[in-house]
């Protein structure tokens, strides 16, 4: 007999609807991208916002840009900061909102990436860990007893010996195969030379999305790895991941044999197995310091004393097997030349890219990166 009404299965397919935001989210979007570019300048910033206000009608007579800013504060986004006189010095931000700016680079970024799969990406090789493949093999001397799986254990002994008299031995015991999760460690290089800003184009900011969304994946996705951030510019030095969304290009040539000696230093302190460099530049290698301190310096195309001392660290890194990604956001051909010869000399990898898409770049070559077992 025919079923009357049959029910239907399948997709509702509806017009999409932005979430409902409240004034004070709506604002606080535009504040932490605003907060970013200005380098953490509150003031300048919040100039900012109030012209663009102006321009898109962003807030209401019942809620305000001074509104927003009160919700700051009680919010514990903002304080007010003392001099050591005990005289107010302005608004600043405060720790809430570093994390909240590396959360939003996070969102951005990762978010355009097609996701593969849940939780810490693995290696290839099974060995000691916890993230279960579904595989099974026999029992070996040293296994974990946790890793026995009864039920398997108990179907191999009633096959091997029958269910009328049971008998398990060591030779029905099998373990559930578990990947090893590798571990990580990364040195991101970012160029904070005069020419990241220069015509007119602003090529900091995008660099310092990408060192705040990696270090805000790194913390919270693969805790057990490793980041660390330096920059270089004259010289090279390390910097915390609370400091980036402070970072600032200087009057600076480009000194990379410095920032490659820190890289290195850096990482032959790590225990990883598995250790990488990433640099994102968008000029040719200009200075070095001297033994004696003094600067050694030359804008005038690539310099063979300099370009050649690249050379030498990047083969120096392949011994240490540390392999160096390039991303060079800018794409003059006898930049390119020098980048493909530095390549060569590392045997690493190198993208020669705009502003745009850099950070997918980063983001899926870390994860491809994360799951090779590199043999030290």
């Amino acid at each position: 007999m025919k079923k009357e009404n049959p029910q239907k299965k399948g997709f509702v397919f509806k017009p999409y609807e932005a979430p409902n935001l409240s004034p004070f989210d709506k604002l606080f979007e535009i504040f932490k991208e605003l907060i970013t570019h200005t380098s953490g300048d509150f003031d300048e910033a919040i100039d900012w916002l109030r012209q663009l206000d102006k321009e898109y009608e962003l807030t209401t007579a019942e809620y305000t840009i001074d509104d927003f800013i009160e919700d700051l504060k009680q919010k514990g986004y903002i304080k007010e900061e003392i001099d050591p006189d005990g005289n107010g010095n302005g608004m600043a931000i405060t720790a809430k909102t570093e994390r909240a700016i590396r959360q939003q680079a996070l969102e951005h970024i990762f978010g355009k990436i097609k996701r593969s799969g849940q939780g810490n990406h693995k290696s290839k090789s099974t060995g000691i860990g916890d993230e279960h493949t579904g595989d099974f093999k026999n029992y070996q001397f040293g296994d974990a007893l946790d890793k026995v799986s009864m039920t398997e254990s108990l179907r191999n002994a009633q096959i091997n010996h029958g269910i009328g008299d049971f008998n398990l031995t060591e030779d029905d015991l099998v373990v559930e195969d578990t990947l090893h999760k590798s571990q990580m460690s990364t040195v991101l290089m970012i160029d904070i030379s005069h020419s990241m800003i220069l015509y007119g184009e602003d090529r900091i900011t995008p660099a310092k999305k990408v060192a705040m969304a990696l270090a805000e994946l790194i913390t919270t996705r693969y805790p057990k790895d490793t980041l660390d951030i330096i920059v270089f510019g004259n010289d090279s030095w390390q910097i915390e991941i609370k400091d980036l969304p402070y970072l600032k290009v200087g009057p600076y040539h480009t000194n990379t044999v410095a920032g490659l000696q820190l890289a290195m230093d850096l990482l032959r302190r790590k225990r990883n197995t598995n250790k990488q460099i990433f640099m994102i530049t968008d000029g040719k290698p200009s200075c070095l310091r001297m033994p004696d301190g003094q600067y050694y310096k030359d804008s005038n195309g690539l310099n063979p004393y300099i370009t050649n001392k690249c050379y030498a660290m990047a083969g120096q890194a392949r011994k240490l097997h540390i392999p160096i990604t390039t991303f060079m956001i800018a794409q003059d051909r006898y930049l390119m030349q020098f980048v493909q010869e530095f390549t060569r000399a590392n045997q690493g990898k190198a993208f020669y890219t705009g502003l745009k898409g850099l950070g997918e770049m980063i983001f899926e070559d870390y994860e491809t990166n994360r799951k090779k077992r590199i043999k030290g």
